[in-house]
């Protein structure tokens, strides 16, 4: 859903949870979190608000192609909040030159990203599913700024449950007359619950709660913000899983 006319927040209310968690975790499973922290999650939210209005023009021009001022509204979110994430992460680059390798390894999701963006199939379940790497990959990114290793057992705990949010969200709204999307979704998050307690056995308990709302909530009829509001809970009880297990 693009964002309301002259609002510079993306209206992506899943994403936000996406972002931040996944940093979250890799900031405090770190040796020394810090303002550098503080400063590359600026720079990583304003970046996803520039990217997010870049991929609203690119897609708009096409749609809106008899409209163009609905596309031209974007340009300006996009280029100040660019100017801004670069802004942000200036200093951080000069202090750690390999977060630039970060951010090529990041590049070609958000490609595929604009792609179907331009494509207008936004909505697509790998578009959804491309997204959520560099989302998680953040992680990796948070620890090893603090100091740390690369976690990548707590990376791929995240990576198995926003890459399940994806086919579960759409079960409960877009694809919820879906036997197939349904059985997908379940079929998903039960093999996500066995990779997770390979990863640590106290995984089970929260993707075992995932895989239970996988199974029963679709075709209850709930609102969207009921839906938003147990992947909040759900996103929470992630965070909470992976700064005490790990």
């Amino acid at each position: 859903m693009p964002p309301k006319k002259g609002s510079w927040i993306p209206d992506q209310h899943g994403a936000w949870a996406m972002l931040t968690v996944p940093f979250l975790a890799g900031a405090f499973l770190s040796p020394r979190p810090g303002w550098q922290h503080a400063l590359l999650l600026a720079a990583w939210l304003l970046g996803y608000a520039a990217v997010f209005h870049a991929q609203q023009w690119l897609r708009l021009r096409r749609v809106a192609a008899g409209r163009p001022a609905v596309a031209r509204r974007h340009v300006r979110p996009a280029l100040v909040l660019g100017a801004a994430t670069v802004l942000a992460g200036i200093p951080l680059a000069v202090l750690h030159p390999w977060l630039l390798l970060a951010g090529a390894a990041a590049a070609p999701f958000v490609a595929v990203n604009s792609w179907f963006a331009r494509r207008n199939r936004e909505r697509d379940l790998a578009n959804g599913l491309a997204a959520v790497v560099p989302a998680c990959g953040m992680l990796l990114v948070a620890a090893r700024l603090g100091g740390g290793g690369l976690p990548w057992a707590p990376a791929a705990a995240c990576l198995l449950y926003f890459a399940g949010t994806v086919p579960y969200v759409k079960t409960m709204i877009r694809e919820r007359n879906s036997r197939t999307y349904y059985r997908g979704s379940v079929a998903y998050h039960a093999v996500a619950t066995a990779l997770a307690a390979c990863l640590s056995p106290w995984l089970a308990l929260p993707f075992a709660a995932y895989l239970t709302r996988a199974a029963v909530l679709p075709g209850r009829g709930l609102k969207v913000a009921v839906v938003g509001a147990v992947e909040i809970v759900g996103s929470a009880a992630l965070l909470t899983s992976l700064l005490l297990i790990f």
